[in-house]
């Protein structure tokens, strides 16, 4: 789907299994310190090489809300709802699959599974599945998002 012409998609506009995928973004280093201090989250695995190494791991490796965060960045990325979104409703079913290492690049490939109405004519549920994938075509992390966006009613109310 060509997605210049997907932007500010409302609630009628929504084709279940439509799949987008976006853009890429390369980890660094800086990435995953960044995060490490924004959040407060200074576990040795995301900030100490030599205990990740022995746990198993190549280098540090970025916290998973990090992969998550990422997803719902990249995706936005995309401007599906960037007028039209009422507010996320949530994450299910999120699953760490892999790490996430500097160097790695990540894409989001993501797909409308779901969509139901809402009690207010002018907003609708979508619920999308994604999957942040690495440069060897790994998931490194999944996930179902909950968003709550406009109908086409809203924009019939607001001309009134």
């Amino acid at each position: 789907m060509d997605t210049s012409a997907a932007i500010n998609l409302r609630y009628e506009d929504i084709a279940l299994g439509a799949e987008f995928e976006t853009a890429v973004h390369t980890v660094t280093d800086a990435d995953i310190a960044t995060f490490a201090d924004v959040t407060r989250d200074h576990h040795p695995l995301h900030v100490d090489s030599s205990y990740a190494r022995s746990r198993g791991f190549p280098a540090v490796i970025g916290h998973g809300l990090y992969g998550l965060s990422l997803m719902e960045g990249l995706k936005s990325e995309l401007k599906l709802y960037e007028e039209t979104s009422v507010a996320s409703l949530g994450w299910d079913e999120v699953k760490f699959k892999g790490p996430i290492v500097a160097g790695d690049t990540l894409r989001v490939r993501f797909r409308f599974v779901e969509k139901r109405p809402t009690k207010n004519p002018e907003r609708g549920i979508v619920i999308e599945t994604l999957d942040l994938i690495n440069q060897r075509d790994e998931v490194v992390t999944a996930a179902r998002h909950i968003s709550l966006i406009l109908t086409r009613q809203a924009d019939a109310s607001a001309a009134m």
